[in-house]
């Protein structure tokens, strides 16, 4: 009689034991799973009406889930368990966690209106993140265009989508109806960007001169001092500058695209 569960290896046929998974392997599932962790402790804070620290968790979850792939490359230990778990993570970190925070603090003044925004940003994340994974295995795309992103990326989204809350943490703004509204619509025109055509430069080609590096290393320095000190006036201005790039973006590509036609054939 044939067993109703056969054995299987966890780790695929002919793969690895778990015993014999070394540890450089694992340290990138861990921060994807951190990530996580910390996204939906954002969305139980918000729910207990602890703002900023929820606002905070989003953040950490964003910047451990955009660079657990980068730590398993360096790493040499990318696998295909790795692939679809950053994938998971990616829309609960930059999709739900952003627009359930963003509604408990702001969006259900709104009504209705709030909860469909927020409905709209969770689901262009997600489209936007599949069409990510079907552009990353094109090979018929031309090599200058994997600099640029199609459409704003996943986790610049989950950044600046929270404006609103930066603006009224920083002073700028009080929280009300009307300014409600103004979520609203915010909101909704980050889920289009999300899933548009829009070329936004990645910055992945981008190399410093040796004579640019300390004076590079000091100004990171400066943007992280200025976070720590001035956090929110620091993000709002980040989030500002980041939508003011995106046209300026565009230009650039266009101006690429251009002379590859013309010098490319």
């Amino acid at each position: 009689m044939i067993a109703p569960f056969q054995p299987f290896e966890p780790h695929g046929r002919g793969g690895p034991r778990i015993r014999e998974i070394p540890l450089r392997v694992i340290l990138p599932n861990l921060v994807t799973v951190l990530a996580i962790c910390a996204g939906l402790s954002g969305i139980r804070l918000a729910f207990e009406h602890r703002f900023e620290t929820a606002v905070l968790m989003v953040l950490v979850a964003a910047f451990l889930d955009g660079i657990d792939g980068r730590l398993a490359r360096m790493l040499k230990a990318t696998s295909k368990f790795g692939a679809q778990m950053d994938s998971l993570a990616d829309i609960v970190n930059f999709g739900v966690a952003p627009a359930l925070v963003l509604y408990a603090f702001l969006l259900d003044r709104a009504g209705s209106w709030g909860w469909i925004a927020a409905l709209m940003f969770a689901i262009a994340c997600g489209l936007r993140l599949a069409r990510f994974n079907v552009l990353d295995d094109d090979a018929d795309r031309p090599a200058w265009q994997g600099e640029y992103f199609v459409g704003v990326p996943a986790p610049a989204g989950a950044g600046i989508v929270l404006l609103p809350v930066y603006l009224v943490f920083a002073g700028i703004a009080e929280v009300d109806r009307a300014y409600a509204f103004f979520a609203v619509g915010y909101t909704i025109l980050i889920a289009f960007l999300l899933v548009s055509r829009l070329p936004v430069y990645s910055g992945k080609a981008m190399h410093v001169s040796r004579d640019k590096v300390l004076p590079a290393i000091l100004c990171a320095v400066l943007y992280v001092l200025l976070l720590a000190t001035f956090s929110w006036q620091t993000l709002t201005a980040s989030a500002v500058a980041y939508l003011l790039f995106l046209p300026l973006s565009a230009r650039a590509y266009s101006r690429r695209a251009a002379r590859e036609a013309v010098f490319g054939d």
